[in-house]
C-alpha cells in the first residue's frame, strides 16, 4: 500500500482529522467487531487520513510527515481507541515501530544499513509497519534466526506470533539472531516475498480488528541494508536511549487501555440518558428519571473517578517519557529506570480501571437493546480492554516497582514484560 496523501500542518486541523476518522469507525465498530475480518478497509481510513505519518517530521528530500511528538500521537491513539480500540492498537505499534532507527542508530545517527531514517521512509511511502523491534519473551519460541547468504547479507527463517497488523503491513519489523551469537539484529522485510508466508489469529476473544498473527520467514534475504541495528544479549550493553524503545510502546498501548475506559464510559452514559420506559409502565412523571437515580449516580461518579485517575497516572507518565525522548543520547541509567516506573505504573492502574469499568458498564447498561436490535454490543469493550490487559502481568509490575523504591533497584525494569 503507499498513500502519499497531502499533510495538513496546522494542529487545530489535525485533531480535526483525528476527531472525523474516530467518529467514522464509531459508527460501525460493533459491525466490524462481530464480523473480525482483516482490518484493510481500517488501514485505508487510517492510510487516506495520513495517520500513520503523523508521529514523524516531514524529511527535506522525501516530504511526508506532520512531526508530532509523543504527547500528541498518544492523544490520537487514545481518541481512537475510543472509538475502535484495535485500530487504535494497530496505529500504536506502528508508531512505535516507526522510530525503531532513531533508537538503534547511536549518538553519530549512523545506522547499519541505508535506513537510518525508517520513519522518513516510512512516512514518504505511506507504509504500514508491523511486527517488534525486541526479542521474543522467554518461552515464547526459539525466535527468528539469520544465516550467512553466499552473496552477502542474511538469510532469514523462522516463525513468530506478533500482535498488530501482520496480515496487512507494508513493511515488517523483526528481530532475528544470527547463527552462533546471542545478539539480536533488527531487520526490515517486505511481507510480499515469496518467503513469507502470514496466518491470521483465529477465534480471539478481544481486539478482534488488529490484524494479530503469526508469520512464517522461509529463506527470505535480508541485504545487509536492510539491518537497521543490534540488540545486544546484555541487557546492560543497551544505551539507556535505547532501553526507550519497549516504553514508547507500552506507553502507547496504555492510551489504548485509556480509550477503551472513556469510550464505553461515554456510551454508557449515552444509553442510560436515552433508556424509556416500557410500553405500558406507569406514566413518566410517577417513575424516576434515570438522572436521579441515587445508585446510578454512584456508580457513574465512581467509573468517572476512576477513569479520571487512571487518565492522570498515564499523562504524568506521557509527560515524563516525552522529556527523555528529548534529551536523547544523554539519557541516563536513572533517568530510564524513573521513566520506567511510571511506565508501569500508568499500565497496572490503567489496566486495572480498563477491565473493572467495562466490568461495572455491563450492569448498568442492561435494560439497553441487545446488540442484535440496534444496541451498542457493550461486550466487546469488556472483551477487548481484558484481551488487552492480558498481556501484561500487573503483580510482575507492582513487584518492579516496588522493588525499585525500596531497594533502587532498576534491573528488572530494563525488560518490556
Amino acid at each position: 500500500m503507499s498513500a502519499q496523501q497531502t499533510t495538513p500542518r496546522d494542529d487545530t486541523l489535525w485533531r480535526r482529522v483525528v476527531r472525523e476518522v474516530a467518529d467514522d469507525l464509531a459508527v460501525d465498530a460493533h459491525a466490524r467487531d462481530r464480523a473480525g475480518r482483516s482490518p484493510r478497509d481500517e488501514v485505508e481510513r487510517l492510510q487516506e487520513a495520513g495517520l500513520p505519518a503523523f508521529l514523524t517530521a516531514a524529511d527535506p528530500l522525501l516530504g511526508g510527515g506532520h512531526g508530532a511528538d509523543l504527547r500528541t500521537a498518544c492523544s490520537a491513539v487514545r481518541e481512537l481507541s475510543a472509538a475502535d480500540s484495535s485500530v487504535g492498537e494497530l496505529l500504536a505499534h506502528h508508531y512505535a515501530l516507526s522510530w525503531t532507527s532513531r533508537f538503534l542508530t547511536g549518538p553519530s545517527g549512523r545506522g547499519a544499513g541505508t535506513f537510518p531514517r525508517l520513519d522518513a521512509r516510512t512516512a514518504a511511502e505511506g507504509w504500514l509497519l508491523a511486527g517488534a523491534a525486541e526479542p521474543p519473551q522467554v518461552g515464547a519460541g526459539p525466535g527468528l534466526t539469520l544465516t550467512r547468504a553466499d552473496r552477502g547479507g542474511w538469510l532469514l527463517d523462522g516463525r513468530r506470533a506478533f500482535d498488530s497488523a501482520v496480515t496487512v503491513a507494508d513493511r515488517l519489523v523483526v528481530t532475528a539472531r544470527p547463527a552462533g551469537t546471542a545478539d539480536q539484529l533488527v531487520v526490515l522485510v517486505d511481507p510480499a516475498h515469496p518467503g513469507v508466508r502470514a496466518e491470521a489469529a483465529a477465534d480471539r476473544v478481544g481486539q478482534r480488528l488488529t490484524g494479530a498473527g503469526t508469520v512464517v520467514f522461509d529463506h527470505v534475504p535480508v541485504p545487509r541494508a536492510r539491518v537497521l541495528g543490534t540488540l545486544p544479549a546484555d541487557e546492560h550493553a543497551v544505551a539507556p536511549f535505547t532501553a526507550l524503545a519497549p516504553l514508547v510502546l507500552r506507553l502507547l498501548l496504555v492510551h489504548v487501555a485509556l480509550g477503551i475506559a472513556e469510550g464505553a464510559l461515554a456510551e454508557a452514559r449515552d444509553v442510560n440518558r436515552a433508556i424509556a420506559p416500557e410500553p405500558g409502565a406507569a406514566p413518566a412523571e410517577t417513575l424516576p428519571d434515570q438522572g436521579d437515580d441515587p445508585y446510578l449516580l454512584l456508580s457513574y461518579g465512581e467509573l468517572a473517578t476512576a477513569a479520571h485517575t487512571a487518565a492522570a497516572v498515564a499523562e504524568r507518565a506521557t509527560d515524563a517519557l516525552a522529556r527523555g525522548l528529548r534529551s536523547g543520547w544523554t539519557l541516563g541509567v536513572e533517568d530510564r529506570a524513573d521513566l520506567a516506573v511510571l511506565v508501569a505504573a500508568a499500565e497496572t492502574v490503567t489496566g486495572r480501571a480498563a477491565v473493572q469499568l467495562t466490568t461495572r458498564i455491563l450492569e448498568l447498561v442492561e435494560g439497553a437493546p441487545p446488540a442484535g436490535v440496534g444496541g451498542p454490543g457493550f461486550d466487546r469493550f469488556w472483551r477487548n480492554a481484558r484481551a488487552l490487559t492480558a498481556r501484561t502481568r500487573p503483580s510482575h509490575r507492582l513487584r518492579d516497582i516496588g522493588d525499585h523504591y525500596l531497594n533502587g533497584t532498576h534491573a528488572r525494569l530494563a525488560r518490556s514484560a
